[in-house]
């Protein structure tokens, strides 16, 4: 700290020195940009070697990553939001004075400059500065190798640091941004409306998850941030919208790791007079969508360096019934298995259940689905045919009741996806609330609420419909292929720290 603190002190002193002057270091004037710096290099890369035009003028604004003082010149890289451009201040060019102030500037001051383009002799396209403009005065110093530095959090931790000097780190946001996009534009082309629905709940309910907590003062009631917005969304189809869906954040109070966050982004479309085959089919193609967006094509590689695989985003997805898949995978046929095996088999697992003699058949079945298959669905492949123990939102099979039309799909052993047709009996979907209450009553912190105001609405009459919820973060870390969920959220939900690092100014 005490290192950090002179370095901070120097810069202080330049600040003052500025202002000293008559230099605002902080200026309320909008700059004028007349370029950003990919537009400059490529309009001018044709110059030759050594040539410059100050027929033109160019005005363009950033970051110092670099300064190299030669004396009575300068050579600087500026970063903006487009990416970086060298620029050439001289002290003959600028005039005494200016250069003086800018021999006061750091690495990671913004700046504004005008001047000629040119290319140096060495081939890179420049800026010629005949003015510039302080910005604003950076007061801590940039990390000097932050591509290196070995404390990942402290990258999630100042993610503005990262996305400062990291131009990886930049272009996954700028991908995520553009994909994102992709599927609104996929979905309004569709004919889906987007809608938002409500954050906070009074019953917390669309999905098994334990809900964050909350408590509203001017209504004394408690309330929970939305584990999911389906229910909401498939009151819409009651109220008569066909194809509805939104992209926003649910919150589940569970734990964290390189697939979870506790705050993340899902898309949920609901297509009236669509079944779990419908957005099976609008999940292909949003996903290839998305693939094409990123850059990617339908074929691309993932994984660490040394252990990639190739993933093939080209419909249609395979589709393997997830009581065959316990078969094949899991080396578990459930038609020959028992229950006490079952429970033999989930015990000697890293499941954690502390309600086991409580669980039927099918529900130990899919735990074990969970702890022995997942992992080996590499290919993006969608399971299908879930017990309906386990799926209380899904329509029964017509031909085996045991079993809904549900999906869920993996990839590289991971969840992205979870469909079906929805169920619109009130009073199944009532029946099916009430075996939920009972597990939460025998200690499931994940089982559902009974939403009385939901069985209502579906009491008026819901269309047959096919809903599915995708992850938007984990569909990201397929298509930029980042190791963990963190990687693609801007902000991730961190552990408080005592010794977080504190300015001091004085």
């Amino acid at each position: 700290m005490s290192e950090l603190n002179e370095f901070v002190k120097i810069r202080i002193e330049k600040l003052k020195a500025l202002r000293e002057k008559g230099i605002n270091p902080y200026p309320s004037a909008a700059y004028d940009q007349s370029h950003h710096s990919n537009e400059i290099v490529d309009k001018y890369r044709g110059l030759e070697a050594g040539q410059h035009d100050e027929t033109v003028s160019v005005s363009v604004a950033g970051r110092l990553m670099t300064i190299r003082d030669m004396g009575k010149s300068a050579f600087a890289h500026l970063q903006d939001g487009k990416g970086k451009i060298q620029v050439y201040v001289k002290k003959d060019g600028v005039g005494e004075d200016a250069y003086a102030v800018f021999k006061l500037l750091d690495l990671g001051d913004i700046i504004g400059v005008k001047g000629f383009p040119f290319k140096t002799k060495t081939g890179e396209v420049s800026v010629h500065v005949t003015s510039f403009t302080v910005l604003s005065k950076s007061l801590h110093p940039m990390p000097e190798k932050w591509h290196g530095l070995t404390d990942v959090e402290a990258r999630y931790r100042n993610r503005y640091v990262d996305l400062m000097v990291n131009d990886d780190v930049r272009k996954t946001f700028e991908t995520r941004s553009k994909v994102v996009r992709a599927i609104r534009a996929y979905l309004d082309g569709s004919n889906f409306l987007e809608v938002e629905t409500p954050m906070m709940h009074s019953i917390p309910g669309g999905a098994a998850a334990k809900p964050f907590k909350t408590h509203h003062n001017a209504l004394d009631m408690d309330m929970f941030l939305r584990i999911a917005p389906e229910l909401y969304l498939k009151r819409l189809l009651v109220g008569g919208f066909e194809r509805v869906y939104e992209i926003n954040r649910n919150f589940r109070n569970e734990g964290i790791s390189i697939k979870h966050n506790p705050e993340f982004t899902m898309l949920e479309a609901y297509q009236a007079y669509g079944n779990n085959e419908s957005v099976m089919a609008l999940t292909e193609n949003l996903l290839a969508e998305a693939a094409k967006v990123a850059g990617k094509g339908l074929k691309f590689m993932v994984g660490p360096e040394g252990e990639q695989v190739e993933v093939d985003f080209t419909p249609p997805f395979k589709r393997l019934p997830l009581l065959q898949a316990l078969k094949e995978l899991g080396g578990i046929d459930y038609d020959t298995v028992d229950v006490e095996e079952l429970k033999r088999r989930v015990k000697g697992t890293s499941a954690v259940v502390k309600h086991i003699d409580s669980l039927s058949k099918a529900e130990l079945a899919y735990m074990l689905f969970g702890e022995l298959c997942e992992s080996k669905l590499v290919q993006p492949t969608f399971i299908t045919d879930f017990p309906v123990e386990v799926s209380p939102l899904a329509k029964a099979k017509a031909d085996n009741p045991s079993l809904t039309e549900r999906f869920e799909l993996f990839i590289l052993g991971r969840e992205l996806a979870n469909g079906f047709s929805e169920l619109n009996d009130p009073i199944d979907q009532r029946k099916r609330f009430e075996k939920q209450v009972d597990l939460r009553k025998a200690g499931d912190e994940e089982g559902m609420y009974l939403d009385e105001d939901f069985i209502l609405a579906l009491s008026y009459g819901m269309p047959p419909a096919g809903g599915v919820g995708i992850g938007i973060d984990r569909l990201l870390m397929f298509l930029t292929n980042s190791p963990s969920i963190r990687d693609v959220i801007l902000f991730p939900l961190l552990r408080h720290r005592d010794d977080e690092e504190k300015m001091v100014f004085e």
